[in-house]
């Protein structure tokens, strides 16, 4: 019951930062400081996504430690579809600590508006299928 009780609730927190982070991308144009706060919003989302995915595992009764292992069993286990491109916007989060690189910062933004953050809200809907 513990397990089950924790994976609903860090889905809750995940749920949030998502709310936050649509409504960033929602955007067309950024500040520095606001293309700053979008790429946060990213990383916090993608942290809370992969640790609600090691939640739901471990109540599924596996044993992950890592995001890499977290990912590789959700792909294995029908929860997430596109493994390969998780495990890119992993080492996308990443790189996207370095946003005082203008360039890159920007690049990141890309990146998270058109590829990485329908990752999230895929999962978001499948995990809410769970819930009921």
């Amino acid at each position: 019951m513990h397990t089950e009780l924790r994976w609903k609730q860090r889905y809750q927190n995940y749920e949030a930062s998502l709310r936050e982070l649509r409504s960033a991308i929602a955007k067309t144009e950024y500040t520095t400081l606001e293309r700053a706060g979008l790429i946060q919003l990213f990383e916090i989302s993608f942290e809370l996504a992969w640790k609600t995915i090691k939640d739901v595992l471990s109540y599924e009764g596996y044993e992950v430690n890592s995001p890499k292992s977290a990912l590789r069993q959700a792909y294995a286990s029908d929860i997430i579809a596109d493994g390969e491109l998780w495990i890119s916007a992993l080492d996308g989060r990443d790189l996207f600590s370095h946003t005082y690189d203008n360039e890159l910062a920007e690049e990141a933004v890309e990146l998270i508006k058109e590829t990485y953050s329908p990752l999230l809200f895929t999962l978001e809907a499948k995990l809410k299928g769970r819930l009921s």
